[in-house]
């Protein structure tokens, strides 16, 4: 068994310190001890919100100063951060960059943003990014996307069949297209056997609504944990084994025609 914590948060737009604090008081204050080994799921660009047209101000190197905070509370509670992202600068220019941080703080992964969501201006402000990211979370197959890559069922399924059993999605998905956010996430369980762990933010900015209602979703397409539309840390049990069990009963990968498949390329 494992142990996950939903930290959803109205973040603050362009103002780092501000959510730093902000999750620092939540994990104070919210924080369960646990036998189980936990990670922590953050939103999308939790730190600074959407501020792009500041990104190269906002953007630390390599995402370093995110990193080093998260490491530090990593450390303090003996917990993993996954998922989350924030502005790193890179060669490439700068990225929306999701980070792996273990419990003694060390930066184990990273993925910079595929699929860059045009009706946020993230293509004419950021770098996309041009692989995935798979990691060991205590003996698991892990995975991060963010947010829009959520829509692109052909990047899910790259993961699911790379061995991928557990799926991060950190976001900043408005209340305009709620109903999209909560039928993908269960499709993406479903169809890829998977637990789909997502975090979206909540509260207002003064372009958009944002409802929350990050959901943990099992293999099976069953919601585990629905924290809601308001601020806070929810913690949830998992079992991976219940990957093996979907995918034993009802054997998708074993009955696929990939040969059939390769007309998605010329499309």
């Amino acid at each position: 068994m494992l142990r996950v914590g939903v930290l959803q948060l109205d973040v603050q737009v362009g103002n780092r310190e501000a959510n730093f604090i902000r999750v620092k008081e939540w994990i104070e204050r919210s924080w369960v001890p646990s036998e189980l080994p936990t990670a922590i799921v953050l939103p999308e660009l939790w730190d600074t919100g959407y501020a792009l047209d500041k990104a190269n101000m906002l953007a630390s190197v390599e995402g370093n100063e995110t990193a080093s905070f998260l490491g530090e509370l990593a450390r303090k509670y003996g917990v993993w951060f996954i998922g989350g992202s924030t502005l790193a600068k890179t060669e490439r220019g700068v990225t929306n960059r999701a980070q792996v941080i273990d419990p003694q703080g060390k930066l184990i992964a990273f993925y910079d943003k595929v699929h860059l969501f045009p009706l946020m201006e993230e293509d004419k402000y950021l770098a996309a990014g041009d692989r995935d990211c798979i990691f060991d979370w205590e003996g698991v197959s892990a995975g991060c996307v963010i947010c829009y890559d959520l829509r692109f069922c052909e990047w899910m399924r790259c993961y699911a069949l790379k061995g991928v059993k557990l799926l991060f999605i950190g976001a900043e998905w408005p209340s305009a297209r709620a109903k999209h956010w909560e039928i993908l996430l269960k499709a993406r369980a479903i169809e890829n056997q998977v637990f789909v762990i997502s975090c979206n933010r909540c509260g207002v900015t003064t372009e958009n609504t944002f409802d929350g209602r990050s959901l943990v979703v099992d293999p099976w397409g069953e919601v585990l944990l629905d924290a809601g539309s308001k601020e806070g840390l929810y913690f949830v049990d998992i079992d991976p084994d219940k990957v093996l069990e979907a995918r034993t009963k009802v054997p998708v990968f074993k009955d696929r025609v990939p040969a059939l498949y390769d007309y998605i390329t010329m499309i």
